[in-house]
């Protein structure tokens, strides 16, 4: 098992950080275009316990992949996760939370993985999965920068 972690400070108050994260369409705006990421199921404008979102996308190398995702554990305006149920890990578990603080909000991620692959996914873990997961994130933090304005 794997653990990517990640914190931000944004800005904005954490109710716009807040409704911008309750919004599973917005997945999309902070996701690499590489990824050519799309939403395939009806979701609403606010996410809930128990919402079940269905993407597609694309993988570097490795083609495109179905990927079903569970929210729970929302808890309006501080926390959720995000589980796969159907994708290209093995096992997926992400935490999203946010705090208010002086002058904006702190953004903390949590993200516990397992590669597919056994020992092969081992392997690539260093040379590919952790970069690309890395790479990602660099991303998402550089829009959510311009989206909701950090330092």
């Amino acid at each position: 098992m794997y653990t990517l972690e990640r914190e931000q400070w944004l800005a904005s108050p954490a109710d716009v950080v807040w409704d911008f994260l309750q919004n599973p369409a917005n997945l999309d705006r902070i996701t690499p275009p590489d990824l050519r990421f799309a939403i395939v199921s009806d979701v609403p404008a606010v996410m809930y316990d128990g919402l079940i979102i269905a993407y597609q996308i694309a993988i570097p190398h490795f083609g495109s992949h179905d990927w079903i995702t569970e929210i729970k554990h929302v808890c309006p305006g501080r926390s959720f996760v995000d589980e796969q149920r159907l994708g290209p890990y093995r096992f997926w578990y992400h935490r999203h939370e946010i705090e208010a603080v002086a002058g904006g909000t702190r953004m903390h991620d949590r993200v516990s993985y397992r590669p597919p692959f056994g020992v092969l996914g081992r392997l690539l873990h260093p040379l590919y999965i952790r970069p690309t997961l890395e790479r990602i994130f660099d991303y998402r933090r550089e829009q959510l920068n311009i989206l909701l304005g950090g330092g």
